[in-house]
């Protein structure tokens, strides 16, 4: 039997949009990587794109830690100039790479132009088939064929949040349970409670609140690499700008701007008409309407996507089913 050999390149080159990057995309640039001692990938991006040259390049340093990833703005040549794309690639490598991997026919031209050998790799899409355009018409329909960090982001975000002792945690596992998928806790209360024994309990600077918004952000995208595609927020970054304006009597740009970084498909506020529970940390029963009030007030004035929810557990849970349910047939037309 004929043993089948690899080529070995000193330096190889994979050059594509990764609008997103999906299991295709890894499988060529795996293969590149296997058959190279150094591997550039150059990620090419529009403005007019949806999602950030920079992100996906972020997405590309996860999943392939082992190559160089260089970042350009395509903005200059037309797809089909191939002696064009091979002068302006020089440019941004400074040299002449040895081999270039891509699953397209315009790879022969584009290579040659470079003085590159040209390799092909799975152009009929047989071992991983899907697309790019593929996964950007459907992307949780497709999120099998999508890496944790890239599934993450197309993932479905519903934030439930409220004023204090108005159920917001009760309903958010509940939610999780059902749809058998990631809650997302709240750190806010998780440090709050570190403090207790603090003899600063009950003072609170800005930074603190800066922290707690990051680091939520960062609970939440981690927690929504394992999800089925829909995320349950025990809260936001949202509502921590809303905190902080409760604790330190005013709003905070940088909390705000913290939080508008993260998008949320749907906002469901919990009703303050059930009794207040005292747990030993909370201290808002007094003003639990005039915080009801103020979430309205701000997912108003940040024309948030968002319902109420009252009454029993039960009943709330199923508002709240309907709700989510609902938002997923109206992104299926």
């Amino acid at each position: 039997m004929k043993k089948f050999l690899k080529h070995n390149f000193k330096r190889g080159l994979v050059v594509g949009k990764f609008y997103p990057p999906h299991k295709g995309h890894k499988y060529l640039i795996d293969t590149a990587k296997s058959q190279c001692d150094e591997l550039t990938v150059i990620l090419c991006w529009k403005r007019s794109e949806t999602i950030p040259g920079t992100i996906r390049a972020e997405w590309l340093k996860r999943i392939h830690p082992d190559v160089y990833i260089k970042v350009v703005e395509d903005n200059k040549l037309d797809d089909d100039d191939s002696e064009g794309w091979a002068k302006f690639t020089l440019d941004v490598l400074g040299y002449v790479p040895d081999a270039v991997f891509t699953s397209e026919s315009y790879g022969d031209p584009y290579a040659s132009f470079m003085g590159s050998i040209h390799v092909l790799v799975d152009r009929d899409r047989t071992f991983v088939p899907i697309s790019a355009t593929i996964v950007r018409s459907n992307p949780l329909k497709y999120s099998v064929y999508l890496e944790p960090c890239v599934r993450s982001h197309f993932a479905w975000r519903i934030s439930v949040v409220g004023a204090e002792s108005t159920g917001t945690t009760t309903l958010a596992r509940d939610l999780a349970k059902h749809y058998n998928t990631v809650w997302v806790p709240e750190y806010g209360r998780l440090y709050s409670e570190g403090k207790l024994m603090s003899s600063e309990a009950n003072q609170w600077r800005t930074e603190e609140f800066e922290m707690i918004a990051k680091t939520q952000n960062t609970i939440e995208d981690s927690l929504a690499e394992n999800s089925n595609g829909l995320v349950i927020c025990d809260t936001d970054s949202f509502a921590t700008a809303i905190w902080h304006e409760r604790y330190m009597g005013q709003r905070s740009a940088k909390v705000e701007e913290i939080a508008s970084s993260k998008d949320h498909d749907l906002y469901i506020l919990t009703g303050d008409e059930i009794p207040f529970v005292q747990d030993g940390t909370r201290d808002g029963e007094g003003i639990r309407h005039k915080m009801h009030q103020t979430f309205i007030q701000r997912l108003k004035e940040a024309h948030k996507n968002f319902i109420i929810v009252e009454g029993s557990p039960e009943k709330r849970l199923q508002v709240a089913i309907q709700a989510i349910d609902q938002l997923a047939k109206d992104n299926e037309k």
